[in-house]
């Protein structure tokens, strides 16, 4: 039994809680205990809760209420001078607990917390009755709570069925237009793509037509490169024709002078003064030299073609080039930027003259070299090298043309060589009687020296 403060037994020592304290009238103990806490001495306080002693009272409230709510269940003598502590601080409620007559306007769960730490008879009842009190109260504050949180929820409801109405119209009246707008966007579709229907058709129509234009002044173009060639080809014909003409002309003459000179010769044959007076030469040419033909152990160009060699053998350029009164004409560019295109054009010029100079010192040949100069913007500053003939086409003449007049301007039967790679010059000269020889001999020629 825990003694009293009057020394009297305590009867309501030996009640006991048949359920754990309520969380209100808990709090409210331990904040007794906390409150007189700060009047006791290190050795009146449990072991357990000297470490708390200079906390202060907020402060042991929150970190050692567990401990002191302990101590106060498990140690009489604690909650006896707690007890005493309680007394001091609130005479009137604990004056009244010990009568068995709590304040009616006290807070229940005050009461039931001093009768807790006072433990008067019917200590439990009270706690019991505080705490039903206490759960009643919360109850009721929970539906109030309840009530003003439903009232709440309905005013939000209600504003939200506003908005809502407010929104669903506003949306309706915004439906109604996107429809109308997207009529208007499918009536605008509609028609644009009967437009792009019409201008592809445009299109195709006129892709037709262009496609017919081409291919009529494709037509007209080849008839009229086609009319190109074969007026050249007459034009050529006629030059060539004309060329024939004046040379049968100066070789008529020749013949004539010869007869001429042969007829005094015979004059001063007989008139030995004459002759003296005269001085005249003795004839050296005679009628029958003058007919074309070939003399035994003299070899033509065709008859060097008709070897066994190939035609890339550079042996068959040394074999023209030792007929006599050997002619070789070489298309100058066609040359160098076969055997070495990388070079400046000037460079190329100079290199190759001077192989060609080289070349007719060996050979003893007449040497032409032909340049196009059809698109030069002033004369090329060029001495040639001894034993070559350096020629550049006019404006409107090609190198080629400037090739074919050089050939059609030898008399027959000369030996003509031309140099190029060029399958219509090759074609052209091989039917006026020159010989074609391509650019990639002369370049091996040259290599061996």
């Amino acid at each position: 039994m825990v003694e009293t403060t009057g020394g009297e037994p305590d009867d309501g020592a030996a009640e006991v809680l048949d359920r754990p304290l309520p969380d209100g009238v808990r709090r409210r103990v331990v904040q007794i205990v906390s409150d007189g806490f700060g009047g006791l001495t290190i050795g009146e306080l449990p072991t357990q809760l000297r470490q708390f002693a200079r906390f202060a009272p907020n402060r042991r409230a929150k970190f050692a209420g567990n401990a002191m709510a302990s101590a106060l269940e498990t140690d009489p003598l604690f909650r006896q001078r707690i007890a005493e502590k309680l007394r001091e601080a609130q005479p009137e409620l604990t004056g009244a607990l010990d009568s068995g007559a709590p304040p009616p306007a006290a807070d229940p769960l005050d009461v039931a917390a001093a009768a807790y730490v006072l433990r008067p008879a019917g200590w439990v009842k009270l706690v019991a009755a505080a705490g039903e009190e206490a759960l009643r109260a919360d109850a009721e504050r929970a539906d109030e709570e309840s009530r003003a949180e439903l009232e709440r929820l309905r005013q939000e409801l209600a504003e939200a069925r506003g908005h809502t109405k407010s929104e669903t119209e506003r949306l309706r009246t915004e439906l109604e237009s996107a429809k109308k707008e997207a009529e208007s966007l499918h009536r605008k579709l509609r028609g644009a793509l009967s437009d792009v229907k019409r201008g592809e058709a445009a299109v195709r129509k006129l892709q037709a037509e262009t496609d017919t234009a081409r291919a009529e002044g494709q037509a007209q173009l080849s008839a009229a490169e086609s009319e190109a060639r074969r007026l050249k080809a007459r034009l050529g014909e006629a030059e060539a024709a004309l060329e024939a003409t004046r040379r049968a002309a100066r070789e008529g003459r020749s013949v004539e002078d010869m007869r001429v000179r042969l007829l005094l010769d015979t004059v001063l044959e007989a008139t030995q003064g004459l002759r003296r007076e005269l001085a005249l030469p003795p004839v050296s040419v005679r009628p029958a030299e003058t007919v074309d033909a070939v003399e035994p152990g003299r070899m033509t160009p065709k008859d060097i073609a008709a070897r066994a060699l190939s035609e890339n053998d550079p042996a068959i350029l040394d074999q023209l080039l030792a007929l006599p009164q050997a002619h070789l004409v070489v298309d100058g560019y066609n040359v160098t930027k076969t055997g070495y295109p990388q070079m400046p054009l000037e460079k190329q010029r100079l290199r190759l003259l001077g192989q060609l100079s080289q070349l007719a010192a060996q050979t003893g040949a007449e040497v032409t070299c032909v340049f196009d100069g059809a698109e030069l913007a002033a004369p090329v500053l060029l001495a040639p090298p001894r034993g070559v003939r350096v020629l550049f086409s006019k404006a409107g003449v090609t190198a080629d043309e400037l090739i074919r007049q050089l050939v059609r301007a030898e008399p027959p039967g000369r030996p003509v060589i031309v140099v190029s790679t060029d399958r219509e010059v090759a074609d052209g000269i091989a039917k006026a009687g020159a010989r074609p020889v391509a650019s990639v001999v002369l370049l091996k020629r040259f290599s061996h020296g």
